[in-house]
């Protein structure tokens, strides 16, 4: 929707919802190059494993992992897409088997790379057994992978000290928690919903904040999925906004879940407690620079009072930051969620991939998230619900 229509329009939170969900979606024109692009990377990651792991082990003939494992990374893509359509227990086993599988994949690609160095520099000193080095790369794929899991599932809480200027004096020492990227669907379900909002009753904070990415975007009973979220009460509410993953088709099933689990949801626009403003703004407008920059000045937002931004990404920021936001709570970074990923996020994302970062006089919190997407693993990140104390700052 033009920046220029926003203003004439009755209600525009309620009337662009299902307009703009459908602009967000992606272009299926793209889908079979980027299926052909991911899938080739894939399979050739799978030869140079399973082509290294023969050559060092020296076993003759053909072996089943040779067609097995490929068979588990064409599982992980099928699954992937036809969970956009269909729902069910086998196709929810299919994808956690095959994304385990493509986690220890990521690793043993590292660690088969690491054995032909070996190999090299054992060929100078002539005593490293090939079968030891075949052994040792499959071997530490394995436990990183295992611990991958371990760490993936551990919900842990971040706690972050925030000092606001003009923060009301009614919130001076009370507390918030960000929640991000929960991606309930195939490998996540109710269950996990059950362990978040535990972890909230015993956190007790005043308000909860969730910047997107709730949903995995896949086929579910979405109400069921959210349902948990009705047992938590806070003194200042529950407010969310759709991520990136609630756009990959129409978010309003998704919207609408979340709203029967007694979540206010923040469709573009403030609300005041107790002097705190808070504005939402889904995914989609703030990757268009115009409408982002349209709906916060349609906020009529109060510059002399600190005000909280929730936005899936951390970018963009030089508009928010314009307009006079305080703090921008995000997600979507996960940090780049196992090794080595995590420095390619990082190089992405700069200094706002992780943690809380000051963009000219805005501070950015951005959470690795409560969940995992595809591979259900961290290594060298974390989940975590991020628990934010405010304090009233001088700049």
């Amino acid at each position: 929707m033009p920046a220029s229509d926003i203003e004439s329009a009755p209600d525009f939170k309620a009337e662009t919802l299902e307009s703009d969900a459908r602009a967000s979606h992606i272009p299926r024109a793209r889908i079979p190059i980027f299926l052909t692009v991911i899938l080739t990377i894939l399979l050739a990651a799978n030869w140079f494993v399973l082509a290294t792991w023969n050559h060092f082990w020296r076993r003759p003939g053909t072996d089943a992992w040779a067609f097995i494992l490929p068979a588990l990374t064409i599982t992980f893509i099928a699954s992937m897409f036809l969970g956009w359509r269909y729902s069910g227990l086998w196709l929810r086993i299919m994808y956690r088997v095959s994304a385990t599988w493509l986690g220890v994949l990521n690793f043993a690609f590292f660690a088969a790379g690491a054995a032909w160095i070996v190999s090299w520099a054992g060929s100078l000193l002539s005593f490293i057994e090939p079968k030891l080095i075949a052994v040792s790369f499959a071997g530490t794929a394995a436990l990183v992978g295992l611990y991958g899991l371990v760490n993936g599932s551990w919900l842990r809480v971040t706690r972050v000290t925030v000092n606001l200027l003009n923060l009301p004096a009614a919130w001076d020492g009370r507390r918030a928690a960000l929640v991000t990227d929960m991606h309930l669907g195939n490998v996540r379900g109710a269950g996990f919903t059950r362990r978040v909002v535990a972890r909230l009753q015993e956190l007790k904070p005043d308000a909860v904040f969730i910047s997107g990415d709730m949903f995995d975007g896949v086929k579910a009973d979405f109400g069921a999925l959210v349902e948990p979220w009705k047992r938590l009460s806070t003194p200042a509410g529950i407010y969310f906004v759709c991520g990136n993953h609630e756009e990959f088709d129409d978010r309003t099933k998704f919207v609408e879940a979340v709203m029967g689990a007694g979540i206010r949801v923040l469709n573009g626009e403030k609300v005041e407690i107790d002097g705190l403003q808070i504005v939402g703004i889904h995914d989609g407008e703030t990757n268009d620079p115009r409408l982002f920059k349209a709906l916060l000045q349609r906020a009529d937002l109060d510059r002399s009072c600190a005000t909280i931004l929730l936005a899936h990404r951390p970018s963009n920021l030089a508009i928010p930051a314009e307009e006079g936001i305080s703090l921008q709570l995000s997600g979507h970074t996960h940090g780049g969620q196992i090794w080595p990923w995590h420095w390619l996020a990082a190089r992405v994302h700069g200094r706002f991939n992780h943690g809380l970062n000051r963009f000219d006089r805005m501070q950015v919190l951005t959470s690795y998230g409560a969940g995992t997407w595809g591979v259900p693993m961290r290594v060298c990140t974390k989940s975590e619900i991020v628990l934010i104390r405010f304090e009233k700052g001088t700049i």
